[in-house]
This record gives C-alpha cells, sequence and structure tokens, in this order.
C-alpha cells in the first residue's frame, strides 16, 4: 500500500525533532561573562526521610545556586508555608534552609509532615525532592511479665527479646548483670529479631540473667528488658535429634530484597549435637564478591542487590542424625534509579532541546515532567512542546524559552527527582588557555596540546601547524572536543609551531604554541636478577642514553623503592659509570634494585633482584624423644637457608668405644622434615648432629646432642664375604669380612668357624676364633667343603649363618682337550671345536679354553713360501671363558699357513696342548704397492716406478693404473690402463699436459680382486728441492731460542714459517710466530716461558701447501742438543731384530751423547711433524761422534726417492724416509742399483760426514753392505753395532 504524503510531512519533522542533536554547554569560570546570569541549581537538601526526636533541634535543608537573586519558598503537605510569619523559624541571607530551635521538645510534632523547597529566578523555577519530617518519640520497652523459662538438658529453647519498634536503625545486645556480654557460639546465638536461640543447652547456660540490651543510634539512647532467668533441668537420658529450623519455620519462605541494599537470609536450627548450616543457590552461583556469611554461617548476606540476585537460595542444616533444609525465594525489587538523568544545558536559539528522562525500577516508576514546578499537562498547550516515552522536547527554542524542567519518577518503593535547566542564549568564542604556551615532549611520547575554547554555539576548533597545514592530515593527530590537540608517539619531526582556532557564528579567537620532542630516555642495558653467595660481589649494569639538550639529567639506584646513597665512610656501595656494585654482600643486601634514569620530562626505570644465597645455617636444639631399646626420635629447628632450599638432613652418629671422636652419616631425610625415627645398633654409646644441605654445600654441623646407650644384645648379623680357598693342592683357608665394632652388640664379641665335606652328614669341625682366618690342612686336591662362620658374644649366638661351598686348593690340568675340528669359513677366519675336558681332569674352577696359533710361514710374492723363524714367530692366544668348546677366530692373514694348539685352564694354570694341527687360509685382496714413484722423462711424459706389496695376499695377477688431471677445485676424467703383466714394475705415460698436477692411483690384483690403491701427485714440472735449508740447529736461553741454518744451494729468498706449541698442547694449539727468508741463516723466537718444554716446526711451501720440514723439542733452559745427536744415539740402543732376534749392547757409552729415550733401532721414522732423522735435513750431514762411530742413513721400500712425485722430492727430501742402523735393503755407500739412492762417508778428524744422493748421481761403491753378511753377524752380537760403525769408519777412512 502507498504511504499516505501528508502523514509522511507530519512524521519527518517528528522524526528530525527527536533526533536533533542536543549540546551540553557548561560556561567555564574563566568566561568572561560580563554579567551573564542563569537558572538556579539545587546544591543540598535534607534526606528524604527526616527523623526527630524529643531533644533534637530540626534543619530542613535548601541550597541552591544561581548569578541572580534568589528567591526561596516551602510547601508543607502541598500547601504554600509563609515561614516567615514564623518566629519560631530562623533562615539566613541567600539560603532556604529553615532552622527550627527545640526548646521544650514538644514542639517537633507540630512541624511533622510533607515538606518542598521551590528556588526561582528570573530563568526559572528548580525544586527539591519531597522531605517526609517525622517526628518519633523517645523508645520504650513495653511492659510484660517476664518468667523463668525451664528446658530440659539437651532441648532447644528461644529467648525473646521484643525490642520497641522505631524509624531508625537500631542495634540488640545480649548481656548479663554484671554487663558481660554473652558468648554467641554455633550453639547459642543471636537472630536478627533480637532473640537469643540455643540450639540445645548444656548445665553451664543456667543463669538468673540474661538481658537484652537495644542501642538507638539517633536517639542516642540505650534500654534495656528485664532480666530472663534461664533454668535447666539436668538429665542422664540426653537424647540426639535431627535438625529443626527455629528461625525461619518450615521449609519456604518469600523474601524481598530492594536492589542496592543489603540481603540478609537467616536460618537458625536446633538440634543435637548442634547443627552445621550450608548455603546453596539452587538457580545458578553465589555472587562469589558480594557475598560472605556471618553468626556462625546462620546468616547468608549479599551486599549491594541486583537483578541477577533474583532466584532460590537454600540453607541446609545437618548434623549426625540427620539433615533438613529451608529454601528461599528471593524477588528483587527497586526503587526508580537512574539510567539517563537529565542535566543542564545550554542553547542557541532555533536549537531542538531533548531532555532524557530514562528510570529503571520494579515494578516500572511512572514519570512526569514540570516545567518550573508546573505539571507540564497544567500549562498552556505549545506545539513546540511534547514528552514521548518519558523524554521532554522543545523545538524552536527562543531565549524567553529559557527555564528549569522537572523529571519525577516514582513507584511504591521511592521517588526520584532531577532539575535540568535549559538555557537559551548567544556568546563570542573565547579561548581560555594562555597564548604562546610552550610545550616539551620526548619521542613515543602522548603529547596534549591544549585549547580550551568556550562560546554558544559551541565553537569550532582547528588546529594548524607549519605555514597553516592541517594537523589531521597525519593520522596520529586527534583534536578532542574540549579543543585539546592529541599526539600518539610523538616524533621528532613534530616539533614546531602550531596554531589553535575557536570559530563560531559570532566571532572566533586564535592562539599559538611550541612543541619542542626531544629524544626519549633510554636504558639501553638493564640491570639483571642476580644470586649471590655471601661475601661475593653484585654488580648490575645500566647503560642509560639521555637526549644531549636536556639541562637536568641523572640516573640514580634504589634499594626496595629507597635511593641507595655512596658515602665516603663507607665501601658498601659503588656507583660508576652508571653501574652499581655491591662488596662483600651479606643477607641485608637481598632486594629489589631499581636503576632511575629522569629527566625533567621523562623517567625510565628497570629493576632486578638481588637474591642473597649460601650454604644453610646449622640446625639447632637437638632433642631426643620416645627412647626405645634400639630406637629413639630425633627433632631439631632448622638453621637458616639462605634463600637455597635445604634439599636434605644428615644425621650423623659418633660413639665413645670403638672409633671415638670419628662421625659416621646414619641417615638421609628430606628437607622438608624435622624429626627422624633412628634404628640403632645395640651396645653403642651415641651422640647424634644434624647437617644441613643445600646447591651450595653443608651447613656447619649442629651442637651433639646428649649421649644415647643401647643395651646389649646378641648380633643381628652374620660375616659376609665367606669363601674357602686352596693356597695349595692339601688345604684350604676359611676368610670372611671381619665384623664391625657396630655390629658387635656387646662383650666378649667372636666368630664360630664350621667345616665339613660336602654330602657328608657327619660332625661338623669347629673353631672358635677372634678373626680370621681359618687354616684347613691335609686335604685332597680340589675337593668341595661346606662352611659357616656365625657371629657370637656374652650375650648369644648371632643368626644361623648361609651355608657357603668352599674348595681345597687346585692343581694343574693334566689332559688336553681332544678332537680338535679346524673349518676355514673365509680368507680371514676359522671355526675351531673340540671335546671339554672330563672335569676330573681340570683339577680345579674351570677358567675355559686358550687356543694358540701362529703363522708357519707365508706363500711369497710369485708363490714361493716365505719361513720364518720360530724364535721370531708371533703367537696369537684366543681365550675362550667357561665351559664352551668352540670359538670363531677372526682376523688371519690371507694365503698363509697357520698352525693351532689347544688346552684348558684353571685357576692355578694351563693344562697340557693338544697336538699342533695346520691349516691354510684362502687368497685375498693384495696390499697397496710397495712403493709408487715418478721420474721425469720430459715436459711431457714420465716414468712410474713400483714394487710388489708387502703383503700380496696371493698371487699377483697384474696391476690396474688411473690417472686424471686435478687442481684444488676440479678433478678431469680418469684415464684407465689394465697391465695383465705380474712382473711388470715401471710404465711411461707419454702426451701430459706440462702444466698440469696429476693424481695417480696404482692398484695390485689377485683372483680375489682388487687391492688397495696407492695415490700420489706429481707433474712433469721441474720442482726446487725441498727442505729449502739444511744444517739446522738451535740454542737457547731463559725465554727464547735461536734457530740456525745453511740456505740449500741454488734456493733463495724462499719462505720460511716458524710455529710452536707447548709439549703437551693439542693439535689446535699450534701458534704461527712468524715468517723470514731463507737467506737470513737464523730466527729468533722469542717471549717464551723459562722452564717449558715447546715442539718448533719449520714448515716451506711445497707445491700445494706449507708443510712441515724439521720438527724438534726444545727445553727453554741453557742449550739442548739438535735432535740429531739424540736420532744417532737411538741407532746403538738394544734391540729386537727379526734376522737376530734379541740383542742387548751393555757398552755404557752412547753415540752423541743422547739420552736413553730413543725409539727402537728398527722402528721406522714418524712423518713430517713427529721425530727426525738425519736424512730430514738434506744430503749432507755432519755429526759428531765421541769414538768416531758413524749412523747411516738409509731409504728403503716405498721410501724410495724419485722426480716428480709428491712423495719423492729430490735426492734429499725427507718424506717418508726410514732410517735404521742395521738390517735394511739399501747400499752404504754406492752401487744399490739404478733405483737406489747412493750413501757414502767420509772420515775426518773425528767426524763422519755421511751424504745421501739420488739415484742419477755418481759415487764409488763402498763395502759393507747392510744388513751385514754372515761372517760379520756374529760380530754384531758379539760386539754390537759400536764396533760394526767401527769398523766402517775405518774403510771409509
Amino acid at each position: 500500500m502507498a504511504a499516505d504524503p501528508g502523514f509522511i510531512l507530519l512524521v519527518t519533522p517528528l522524526i528530525l525533532l527527536l533526533c536533533s542533536s542536543v549540546q551540553l554547554i557548561q560556561i567555564p569560570k574563566d568566561y568572561k561573562m560580563n554579567n551573564l546570569t542563569v537558572p538556579p541549581t539545587i546544591t543540598e537538601q535534607s534526606n528524604e526521610t527526616y527523623v526527630v526526636y524529643p531533644n533534637n533541634d530540626i534543619s530542613l535543608k535548601c541550597e541552591a545556586t544561581g548569578d541572580s537573586a534568589l528567591m526561596f519558598r516551602w510547601t508543607k503537605d502541598g500547601e504554600f508555608f509563609d515561614y516567615k510569619k514564623d518566629h519560631r523559624i530562623n533562615t539566613k541571607r541567600g539560603s532556604g534552609t529553615l532552622s527550627i530551635p527545640n526548646s521544650n521538645g514538644l514542639m517537633v510534632k507540630s512541624f511533622q509532615g510533607t515538606w518542598r523547597c521551590y528556588v526561582s529566578n528570573k530563568f526559572g523555577t528548580a525544586v527539591s525532592s519531597k522531605i517526609h519530617l517525622v517526628a518519633e518519640s523517645a523508645p520504650k520497652w513495653q511492659k510484660e511479665v517476664i518468667r523463668p523459662v525451664t528446658v530440659e538438658e539437651g532441648e532447644s529453647v528461644i529467648l525473646p527479646c521484643n525490642p520497641p519498634n522505631s524509624t531508625m536503625s537500631r542495634r540488640i545486645i545480649w548481656m548479663n548483670s554484671t554487663l558481660f556480654h554473652i558468648v554467641q557460639d554455633k550453639r547459642v546465638s543471636m537472630g536478627l529479631n533480637g532473640n537469643l536461640y540455643f540450639a540445645n543447652v548444656i548445665a553451664q547456660d543456667s543463669h538468673p540473667d540474661y538481658t537484652c540490651h537495644a542501642q538507638f543510634l539517633a536517639a542516642r539512647t540505650i534500654i534495656q528488658k528485664e532480666p530472663i532467668e534461664l533454668r535447666v533441668k539436668p538429665t542422664n537420658s540426653v537424647k540426639y535429634r535431627q535438625p529443626r529450623f527455629l528461625m525461619p519455620p518450615g521449609s519456604f519462605s518469600s523474601y524481598n530484597a530492594l536492589r542496592g541494599t543489603v540481603l540478609h537470609l537467616e536460618c537458625i536450627a536446633e538440634g543435637l549435637p548442634t547443627p552445621d548450616i550450608e548455603w546453596v543457590r539452587l538457580n545458578g552461583m553465589m555472587p562469589s564478591a558480594r557475598v560472605s556469611y556471618e553468626n556462625f554461617k546462620k546468616l547468608l548476606r549479599i551486599s549491594d542487590v541486583m537483578e541477577e540476585d533474583d532466584g532460590e537460595y537454600q540453607c541446609i542444616a545437618n548434623n549426625t542424625r540427620e539433615s533438613v533444609k529451608h529454601t528461599y525465594r528471593v524477588t528483587v525489587i527497586a526503587a526508580p534509579y537512574w539510567v539517563k538523568k537529565p542535566e543542564n544545558n545550554i542553547y542557541i536559539p532555533g536549537e531542538t532541546a531533548r531532555l532524557d528522562c530514562e528510570v529503571y525500577g520494579n515494578p516500572k516508576p511512572n514519570i512526569s515532567w514540570k516545567i518550573n514546578g508546573v505539571p507540564v499537562k497544567e500549562l498552556d498547550p505549545d506545539p513546540r512542546r511534547q514528552v514521548r516515552d518519558g523524554t521532554l522536547i522543545l523545538a524552536n527554542l527562543q531565549t524567553e524559552d529559557t527555564a528549569v524542567a522537572q523529571c519525577e519518577a516514582s513507584n511504591q518503593h521511592g521517588v526520584l527527582l532531577a532539575n535540568a535547566y535549559i538555557y537559551v542564549t548567544k556568546l563570542p568564542p573565547q579561548i581560555l588557555t594562555q597564548d604562546s604556551m610552550q610545550y616539551e615532549a620526548v619521542e613515543q611520547m602522548n603529547v596534549y596540546m591544549n585549547c580550551q575554547a568556550f562560546g554558544s554555539p559551541l565553537p569550532s576548533i582547528e588546529w594548524m601547524r607549519d605555514q597553516w597545514t592541517p594537523v589531521l592530515e597525519d593520522d596520529r593527530y586527534n583534536v578532542f572536543t574540549n579543543g585539546t590537540l592529541y599526539i600518539t608517539n610523538a616524533q621528532k619531526e613534530d616539533s614546531g609551531l602550531y596554531t589553535c582556532t575557536a570559530i563560531n557564528d559570532q566571532d572566533n579567537a586564535t592562539i599559538n604554541a611550541i612543541l619542542d620532542v626531544k629524544n626519549a630516555t633510554k636504558i639501553l642495558v638493564p640491570p639483571k636478577d642476580t644470586r649471590v653467595r655471601i661475601g661475593d660481589k653484585a654488580v648490575f649494569e645500566c647503560d642509560v642514553l639521555f637526549d644531549s639538550s636536556f639541562q637536568e639529567s641523572s640516573m640514580s639506584w634504589k634499594k626496595d623503592g629507597k635511593e641507595i646513597q655512596e658515602s665516603d665512610d663507607s665501601s658498601k656501595y659503588f656507583i660508576e659509570d652508571s653501574n652499581l656494585t655491591i662488596s662483600s654482600v651479606d643477607d641485608t643486601d637481598q632486594g629489589i634494585y631499581t636503576c632511575v634514569a629522569w629527566t625533567q620530562l621523562d623517567s625510565v626505570e628497570k629493576s632486578a633482584q638481588l637474591v642473597v644465597v649460601d650454604r644453610p645455617g646449622a640446625p639447632y636444639d637437638l632433642e631426643l624423644s620416645d627412647q626405645q631399646e634400639q630406637s629413639i626420635t630425633l627433632t631439631w629447628t632448622p638453621g637458616n637457608d639462605n634463600n637455597s632450599p635445604i634439599q636434605e638432613f644428615i644425621i650423623e652418629f659418633e660413639e665413645d668405644e670403638f672409633e671415638p671422636g670419628i662421625w659416621h652419616e646414619l641417615t638421609h631425610v628430606d628437607g622438608l622434615t624435622h624429626l627422624a625415627q633412628l634404628q640403632l645398633s645395640p651396645f653403642v654409646n651415641y651422640q647424634f648432629r644434624v647437617v644441613a644441605v643445600n646447591e651450595f654445600g653443608r651447613s656447619d654441623a649442629s651442637p651433639g646432642s646428649e649421649r644415647f646407650q643401647t643395651a646389649e644384645a646378641a648380633p643381628e648379623k652374620s660375616p659376609g664375604g665367606v669363601k674357602g680357598e686352596g693356597s695349595n693342592p692339601d688345604n684350604m683357608i676359611i676368610t670372611w669380612e671381619p665384623m664391625k665394632g657396630l655390629d658387635q652388640n656387646g662383650r666378649g664379641f667372636r666368630y664360630l668357624v664350621k667345616w665339613r665335606l660336602q654330602g657328608q652328614a657327619g660332625e661338623w669341625h669347629k673353631k672358635e676364633v677372634a678373626q680370621p682366618p681359618v687354616l684347613v690342612q691335609s686335604t685332597d686336591v680340589f675337593v668341595p667343603y661346606e662352611i659357616r662362620v656365625q657371629a657370637l658374644n656374652d650375650i648369644g649366638e648371632g643368626p644361623e649363618p648361609k651355608t657357603i661351598t668352599g674348595y681345597s686348593g687346585e692343581d694343574f690340568p693334566d689332559i688336553a682337550p681332544e678332537n680338535v675340528g679346524i673349518e676355514v669359513l673365509n680368507r680371514s677366519a676359522i671355526k675351531v671345536t673340540w671335546s671339554p675336558v672330563p672335569k676330573k681332569h681340570i683339577h680345579g674352577h674351570l677358567g675355559g679354553y686358550k687356543i694358540y696359533y701362529e703363522i708357519e710361514h707365508r706363500i711369497g710374492i710369485h708363490g714361493k713360501q716365505e719361513l720364518r723363524s720360530r724364535r721370531h714367530t708371533k703367537h696369537h692366544v684366543f681365550t675362550v671363558r667357561g665351559d664352551q668348546h668352540h670359538a670363531t677366530i677372526q682376523g688371519l692373514e690371507p694365503f698363509s699357513h697357520y698352525s693351532l694348539r689347544v688346552l684348558v685352564f684353571n685357576g692355578k694354570g694351563e693344562g697340557p696342548p693338544s697336538p699342533a694341527k695346520s691349516f691354510q687360509t684362502p687368497e685375498g685382496v693384495p696390499g697397496e704397492p710397495a712403493f709408487l714413484n715418478l721420474k721425469l722423462i720430459s715436459d711431457t711424459s714420465l716414468t712410474l716406478h713400483w714394487d710388489v706389496p708387502r703383503k700380496p695376499n696371493g698371487h699377483i695377477t697384474g696391476y690396474f693404473l688411473q690417472y686424471q688431471p686435478v687442481n684444488k677445485t676440479y678433478a678431469g676424467v680418469l684415464t684407465n690402463i689394465n697391465i695383465s703383466d705380474p712382473h711388470q714394475r715401471r710404465w711411461t705415460l707419454q702426451d701430459l699436459d706440462p702444466k698440469a698436477l696429476y693424481k695417480f692411483y696404482l692398484r695390485a690384483l689377485t683372483a680375489a680382486g682388487e687391492g688397495v690403491p696407492l695415490i700420489i701427485e706429481g707433474s712433469t714440472v721441474q720442482e726446487a728441492e725441498f727442505p729449502p735449508v739444511l744444517n739446522i740447529t738451535f740454542h737457547s736461553d731463559d725465554n727464547s731460542t735461536v734457530i740456525q741454518w745453511t740456505p740449500r744451494e741454488g734456493q733463495s729468498n724462499v719462505e720460511v714459517r716458524v710455529r710452536y706449541l707447548k709439549k703437551n698442547g693439542i693439535a689446535e694449539d699450534w701458534k704461527v710466530s712468524g715468517t723470514v727468508n731463507s737467506t737470513e741463516n737464523f730466527y729468533k723466537l722469542s717471549q717464551l716461558e723459562p722452564g717449558t718444554n715447546y715442539r718448533i716446526q719449520l714448515m716451506a711451501w711445497n707445491h700445494t701447501d706449507f708443510m712441515s720440514f724439521w720438527e724438534n723439542d726444545v727445553m727453554i733452559r741453557g742449550i739442548v742438543k739438535d735432535k740429531e745427536d739424540t736420532q744417532v744415539d737411538s741407532e746403538a740402543r738394544p734391540m729386537k731384530d727379526e734376522t737376530f732376534g734379541e740383542y742387548s749392547d751393555n757398552e755404557e757409552e752412547t753415540i752423541g751423547g743422547g739420552d736413553s729415550s730413543q725409539p727402537s733401532l728398527n722402528g721406522e721414522i714418524k712423518p713430517l711433524g713427529s721425530d727426525d732423522s738425519l736424512a730430514d735435513y738434506g744430503g749432507s750431514v755432519d755429526v759428531q761422534f765421541k769414538r768416531g762411530w758413524v749412523l747411516i742413513g738409509q731409504y728403503s721400500g716405498k721410501k724410495e726417492g724419485g722426480a716428480g712425485g709428491n712423495e719423492s722430492s729430490g735426492a734429499a727430501s725427507p718424506v717418508n724416509n726410514t732410517m735404521a742402523g742395521v738390517p735394511g735393503v739399501a747400499e752404504v755407500g754406492g752401487g744399490g742399483g739404478e733405483d737406489m739412492p747412493r750413501v757414502w762417508g767420509k772420515y775426518r778428524k773425528g767426524r763422519v760426514s755421511v751424504s745421501v744422493s739420488p739415484p742419477s748421481s755418481q759415487s764409488p761403491t763402498l763395502q759393507p753392505r747392510i744388513p751385514p753378511t754372515k761372517d760379520e753377524a756374529p760380530k754384531w752380537k758379539k760386539g754390537g753395532f759400536h764396533n760394526f760403525f767401527k769398523s766402517f769408519k775405518n774403510k771409509i777412512a
């Protein structure tokens, strides 16, 4: 249906009228009013209920404000009351308060009634609330006959009070005639009505003077009732009764609670035993924040009652007999209260005023409006005035509409009144804030810049900055309705000049403001929580940053909120660079320490806690109680835990008989326990002490307790560790662990030892002794005995001991295992089996079996057997524990002949071995070739030389060669070459890149497969000789050592790096001292520690990296011989040799004056960076011998030199060289073959010069060879190496 246009036109103005904005304007005091006046406002009036007693004066208050002469008038019971005509009433100028002196106490009745005050000026009239003046007589007790109350013991009783009624509150007190209060408890209590309730009476309740007193505070009066006598008749048959409610009676009642007041629900029950009271809410949760229980839970109290408290509450009375319940149905009622109260407003002409009067109550209040005290209904009709849903609407206001409106709301529970004036006027804007204010702030602070303005209509506020830029373009800027400019998180760029302008239709006004934003004070490093032990130092850091433009800035420290002051006469606190140091911390220093940094604009603080900790204080107050024959209770008081919880207490004891003065731990208890039930041993005079333990250690021990002597008793333990073992085949020694004195339990302690053959039920052999052992003689070999050792004293015997089995002495097994079998599992493992040896032939405890095996011979490189001297054959032992008759042995060498024997062993030793059995292991993959050297042919070709593996592990069938170009980050394509001739020992490669470095891989082959490759790197480029220096010596003083050398001929300007390491350091501790040019001939290593051993290395660049070419131990004290001397000495020491067996040189003289801690002669020189050799220092080494002896250097095996390979870099290369003074495969002198280095010597003036040259050099052949011939061998053994060296010296000479 289409809407009626007329209806729309009618409704639209009404909607606009209802929705028109209402401006709340209050004229500030600072506004220059120019004699502007406002309607009146009532500021004070009497309470709505005003009670007056005969001895009270009357004061009906009515005070108001207004800027014009105020006129006051009163009504009484709705009629005008001319107080000026009543001489009894006094007033003051400018006040409407009526003061009525009550001279005779009789006239108050004439002023009883309902009063209301009216205040008027030329703008309107304000009205007060109704004041109900009540004249009340002095309270008196009604006359009644008081009779004694008699009741039987155990029954309930109620003593009535029935105080006088009064409009004002009262307080009831029960006392006796001596004015002592009647003691109230769960059994006896007073109700809200003043009655005294007894849930059950006892004989002591009999009194003749129970008196109820009523105190009326407003009347300043206390009155008392006649005393009541309570007589309790004793009875011998008190009966228990289930609970019954005395107040309220029954099981259900209703209660109205007025909103905003206090709700009291009472349940008083009788019964025997005395009932307990509990409360529950049946329709929800109790309002825990507002609920409380009084009068021993007989009274439920809910403060500030709200609508949500409406519901059912139940009290439950219960005792041992039964429980009863009473339910309260609570309905919350409410006098009218404000939801939205009308307020004073200032309007401009033409505006619409909307005065809301929103009120709630239960039941719903009635709302009425008045204007200047006259009901709206009684005013002349005005179309601009409407009342809708409690809202007064006045449209198109004019100045003559200025008035005071009253909204009054009422229901049966109360009346609510509000005055609100409607002031219609126009005022030009004024800015009340001072002009050119300067504001200072710090970054991130919120800034408030004031611009308080007033006018009517209210002026609009606009803020501008820097050449009239509106500030609201930045989201951080906001303008409040009061004109204040609010800047959030101020920044440095917010500094500048600001302008505030207030504008309305009357005028405009402007002020300026200046803002300076500084850097915020910051604590860059705040203090941290610290735990410090007593006596230590505590340090709190606090790094502060201030803006440099602040004239005032400082920082300080606080402890527990109080500032810390440094003082000249105390060293406790020390503040430096904003850090706080607390020296010698004690208990009083514990607390919260705060670093405070402040300026005139901001302050910042950070706190940290100092916890002072220490080991706990000693326990004290030790007491003994509950003394029994063998137990006692010990209690104590813990000492201070010093902020570290006590983890446990240790109870210690001392006794004065066996170990006087020595304290022993008895038990531990938890740190929360302060007593211990101690179980004690008999016949001990105890003293106890207690030690507390926390994370910082043990406390001092407490003072000792008083002593406690336990009674004697028979032993409670048997000796432990009882054994029977023979030292010879014909005896048995019985031993045991002696019992401690604390376990002897009495005087006359001794041991009863019993033994007999196992399995025989005959008599025991017995012997009493004071201590072990007991020797049993003339036994058979390894026969079992039953043994018992029992403790006894003068009181009696200890517990019956366990019977243990002992044995007489063992003898060696007398037969070997039989039926030994061998199963070859693979090239390195076999399985061995055998038959067990019968027990009677073991003659002792079976230990197990041992398998002895050894290599008889290996199958050589070309299939020939390599025989080994029996004397130098290494025996291997595989032990099988227990009664096991098989074993798997691994780790055997492939392609070898072994022999094997098996024997049994016991605790005495080994039995005879089984006959030897032989077996052979199959072929395996070969080891790496013995060596691989490179020989330079041209700049594009080279020849590889090698030898067969030292461990061929089978028949060599050929070789597999691979090579590829490499650098630090790249590896080229592998080239593969199969060499099928097993006798091939060299291979020449053509068409190589003269600029490339190659990596070569050579593997030997057997029928079992490829072996492990030998890998070297090399190229066709001619490299410089390495090392770059020779003839290295050194000497040291107190804190340095000087290393000297001779540069190698043809090599100059080579960088030599020097580094050092303390002797016991690890590889990561090497330190580089510096570098030196090789032509400088020496280097001084300084700032070393006197009396310290160092390891020193010289290093030079060798193709791809720095490599050590000399290393030695240096003692920074005096002169230390170069290691060349000690190496010489090592050649002259006793040794073992696979050809000549053990050898011992008993001559005292040593070569080169070295010490006796050098390596074995047949040992290999370790890689560079470890022990050195003569060959390490190049092609010529000059060694001084005491008696003209010489040590010969030898190159053998894969240590042979060769051109182009990383493993061999020239004739004097020390890389992987083997040095020995005796057996080897190199020649002494020349003529060792084309692939062998030449070694020769020269003797002059007691010195032998030994030189080494590459295979390509020529030298005379010198004899003898090493190893010596068969004719010379006996001389080696008989006369030692020294004679051989002498012989060689003579031949050189």
